[in-house]
């Protein structure tokens, strides 16, 4: 089967992309916001910017 990313509807602070990106990697859910975090504040990457793109792009998952 078939692993897809999807954006999670259960586990979701704004719009579900770091908790369905947990699932996906099978990691909680915390970390992935806290490296999130880190990622956007720490580096010259626009981590805000890429966060509202996968929230765009990124399927919300089948209930």
């Amino acid at each position: 089967m078939q692993r897809r990313l999807y954006r999670s509807v259960r586990d979701r602070m704004l719009g579900g992309v770091c908790g369905g990106l947990a699932n996906y990697l099978n990691v909680d859910p915390t970390l992935i916001r806290l490296l999130w975090v880190a990622f956007t504040l720490f580096s010259q990457a626009p981590g805000l910017l890429l966060y509202v793109i996968a929230w765009i792009i990124v399927p919300e998952e089948p209930i």
